[in-house]
């Protein structure tokens, strides 16, 4: 077999002749493609630099947010009402949780039941449009959070976050409120107080990989500024005591519901605020707009015959009346302006210490009629009716009180016995603070101060100690509170029952129900106000309803606060008491 050698030398290609330029121009090219490259690098590296840093910190840099521990609330004595606790929130990166793998579906399984969550509902959240980040349950027991992260599903991370937790539960909840899952105040304290609660969160800007772990931290790190703690005035102990025995009467009268107002009648501060029905603030997943509703700063209502002893209380202050000076109030019957108002029996001629006793309603308007509309007005706004109550808590009503040239002659009539303005439960408590303070109406408060507030002067000391002696005759023997009087305590209030508003009428059957006074009589050191809405089991006058609330709130919270008894026997209390009129 031969062997052909090839002479290369001789090839057509390599003998012809290659053009100089061409040579040239592949050299140009490359020389231009590494010109090129140099002038990007200079404009990324030098010229425009700050853009692509940020860019690439977009996609790798992450400020992370360091939560500030927010205060506490605690009640008068220090115990904790609301407080923060370590809470794990759980995201994920759903392209990377690959839950079509037996395996991982298995501790999916796992992790779902932990969380007492539905395994399609979890499913559902890989399933998200956003396929880098999605929450899949926050504010999580920790314990429960640190049992599912040791599950190691490839793509689901925790977040330490923190959540408030309510140790008085129900009894507190329209006092401390409660926060969203965000932990910003949402209702009561929480959200009067939310910026000193909550602090300032910090901050550190870390560098993370593609699958949103911490690599390495850069910069400097900002501390988070934590949240103060808020004393509050209310005790947990009255608190609770006022609400049980609020509950356990709107139930037994098969009420919608009621409310409880406590206040220290020294410095004005709310030693309880109770409602119900009321909810659990640790856990709203069945709340309904009747749970969260705060009645006693809320619901506003005509206050009735509690304003009886302010309209005598008027009429002593500008010597229109004395204390024994005679009403005549037969024949039980008064027509004025078309109207006929009545009491619930002919009391014949009183005085007007009997006004206040037997309730009557044709003695506090023929007291009225020896006033202007102007002079009641006047004291009526001083004691805080018709304007927002100045008090840290949000929602509070400023009720309604018409100017007084707008009053007409029934009006000032009806007025004087309490129907034709609206007032909330804590407003008709405040107001009374001015009989227990030698005529000075003193400010509330939901803070713990321990001072006696600067009041403002609307009655003399004489005009309030003889208000007081008849609140004590309304509370007795032959008056329409017998049923507050309580074991060791000399007491004085006044019972109110009206029918319930609808529209421009009154419904029939259904009756508000209160009671509102203080004790000890001589020298009283709390105000507590008792309002129980619809009660329809058969008994619905205040003094019948609410005046054993008021009863035993008093006798409770008294010994809490160490005040000795200044009865030696327990008084008499009638089992017929006299009915309340009604409008």
């Amino acid at each position: 077999m031969s062997r052909h050698r090839v002479n290369y030398t001789v090839s057509p290609l390599l003998a012809a002749r290659t053009p100089v330029w061409r040579s040239k121009f592949v050299v140009a090219l490359v020389a231009l493609g590494f010109f090129g490259l140099a002038a990007r690098a200079a404009w990324v590296q030098v010229i425009h630099s700050d853009f692509f840093k940020r860019q690439g910190e977009v996609r790798f840099v992450r400020t992370l947010e360091l939560p500030a521990h927010r205060g506490r609330l605690l009640d008068r004595n220090g115990l904790i009402l609301a407080s923060s606790v370590p809470a794990a929130s759980l995201w994920a990166i759903p392209e990377d949780v690959e839950d079509k793998e037996p395996a991982v579906r298995e501790r999916l399984k796992q992790a779902a039941r932990l969380m007492e969550m539905p395994l399609d509902r979890l499913m559902a959240k890989f399933a998200d449009e956003d396929k880098s980040f999605v929450w899949i349950k926050r504010q999580l027991d920790w314990d429960v959070g640190q049992k599912i992260m040791a599950l190691g599903i490839k793509g689901i991370y925790l977040r330490k976050e923190y959540k408030r937790e309510y140790p008085e539960g129900e009894s507190v909840a329209h006092v401390v409120g409660f926060t969203n899952v965000e932990d910003h105040g949402q209702e009561g304290m929480e959200l009067a107080f939310d910026d000193e609660l909550a602090g300032k969160p910090g901050s550190l800007r870390v560098i993370k990989d593609g699958r949103g772990r911490v690599v390495a931290g850069v910069g400097t790190e900002t501390p988070p500024v934590d949240g103060r703690d808020i004393q509050l005035s209310v005790d947990s102990k009255v608190q609770f005591f006022a609400y049980q025995k609020l509950r356990d009467t709107v139930i037994a009268n098969k009420a919608k519901g009621g409310s409880v107002v406590v206040l220290d009648a020294h410095s004005g501060e709310v030693l309880a605020l109770v409602n119900y029905p009321s909810y659990d603030p640790g856990d709203r997943r069945k709340l309904t707009g009747e749970q969260l509703r705060n009645r006693a700063l809320t619901d506003t209502f005509e206050p009735g015959s509690t304003m009886k002893p302010i309209t005598i209380g008027t009429a002593l202050e500008l010597g229109r009346v004395k204390h024994d000076s005679i009403i005549d109030t037969n024949p039980g019957r008064y027509a004025i302006g078309g109207f006929t108002i009545s009491d619930t029996h002919n009391y014949g001629v009183l005085t007007v210490d009997g006004v206040i006793q037997k309730s009557s309603n044709i003695g506090a308007l023929k007291v009225a009629q020896r006033m202007s509309p102007q002079e009641m007005w006047t004291v009526h706004t001083e004691l805080g009716y018709g304007q927002k109550p100045q008090l840290a808590f949000p929602g509070a009503a400023s009720g309604r009180l018409r100017p007084w040239k707008t009053w007409k002659p029934v009006e000032q009539a009806t007025m004087a016995y309490g129907y034709g303005l609206s007032a909330s439960l804590f407003q008709m408590a405040r107001s009374y603070t001015v009989f227990a303070n030698g005529g000075e109406v003193i400010p509330a408060t939901m803070l713990k101060t321990g001072e006696r507030p600067q009041g403002m002067r609307v009655f003399s000391e004489k005009t309030a100690e003889l208000v007081r002696h008849m609140l004590w005759l309304a509370a007795g023997p032959g008056g329409t509170g017998q049923k507050a009087q309580t074991m060791g305590y000399s007491i004085g209030g006044k019972s109110g029952t009206a029918r319930k508003q609808v529209g421009k009428g009154y419904a029939a059957g259904k009756y508000r129900a209160w009671f509102t006074g203080m004790a000890p009589i001589d020298n009283p050191r709390i105000i507590v106000a008792v309002m129980v809405d619809e009660p329809s089991a058969g008994v619905y006058y205040g003094g019948s309803v609410s005046g054993p609330v008021f009863s035993e709130v008093v006798q409770q919270t008294l010994r809490l606060m160490g005040v000795a008894p200044d009865l030696a026997v327990k008084p008499l209390i009638v089992s017929n008491p006299i009915e309340e009129p009604l409008l």
